[in-house]
């Protein structure tokens, strides 16, 4: 069963798309609650089958998984994503603190393990680092022109000068600036933005998209519209 009772609202969304996989209900509230805090779309999943079958058909940046599920366990889980050939990171949370535990899981292709209970610190923490290092990034910063990015304080600055931007706006710009040089889609930026109880509506980033030009209006950062493509970000004058 997915969970919707904590979803926030579309404004306290950004790009980076966790997916916890824990039926605890209350652990899986408060974890969704503290990191949409941190601006990351969650969705919570309660059993492994169902959190199986979303992961064939989502797109998530990092996984939380706890071991002890119902219907399907965490191993099997993990095994059958390794499998797939998805090398989304994981992030093991569970009770069983063993030093075998942790070996086996960590054989099996989790990428980091964590043992309940925890401080929230460290695990956001452990999540920036992980993300970092699915990006290729050994820095938390990232440029494009005059644009930078704060991956661990989630501010962009033109200049040295902050940037104001909503949730929505920051979201589209941060994929944007992860995937610099690259083109991406409206359908990828559509679903890193809406959870799975939201309608991914690719229509929205159009809008998103025209007011970040109009932001970056005097930054040597731009965004290029490839048509029937998706969109670019890129400094100026590169060709």
């Amino acid at each position: 069963m997915i969970c919707h009772d904590f979803w926030t609202t579309s404004q306290q969304l950004l790009a980076m798309r966790i997916l916890v996989v824990e039926d605890n209900t209350e652990l899986a509230q408060w974890l969704g609650r503290t990191l949409r805090k941190e601006q990351y779309t969650v969705d919570c999943i309660d059993n492994g089958a169902d959190a199986d079958f979303a992961l064939k058909s989502e797109k998530y940046n990092l996984i939380i998984l706890d071991l002890a599920l119902p219907k399907l366990d965490g191993k099997e889980v993990l095994r059958r994503l390794r499998a797939r050939d998805d090398q989304t990171p994981v992030l093991i949370l569970t009770a069983n603190n063993t030093i075998q535990s942790r070996v086996s899981k960590l054989d099996q292709g989790a990428d980091d393990y964590m043992a309940k209970p925890f401080e929230i610190e460290e695990l956001e923490a452990r999540i920036r680092m992980l993300l970092r290092r699915s990006s290729g990034q050994a820095s938390p910063l990232i440029a494009c022109g005059d644009l930078s990015y704060n991956t661990n304080t989630r501010e962009f600055h033109i200049s040295q000068q902050l940037l104001a931007l909503t949730p929505r706006e920051r979201a589209v710009l941060e994929m944007l600036l992860r995937k610099s040089g690259t083109t991406v889609t409206k359908h990828a930026l559509a679903q890193s933005l809406f959870s799975l109880s939201e309608d991914a509506s690719t229509d929205a980033i159009e809008i998103y998209v025209h007011r970040l030009r109009k932001k970056l209006e005097h930054s040597s950062a731009q965004i290029m519209t490839l048509r029937g493509l998706g969109y670019l970000l890129r400094p100026a004058g590169n060709e």
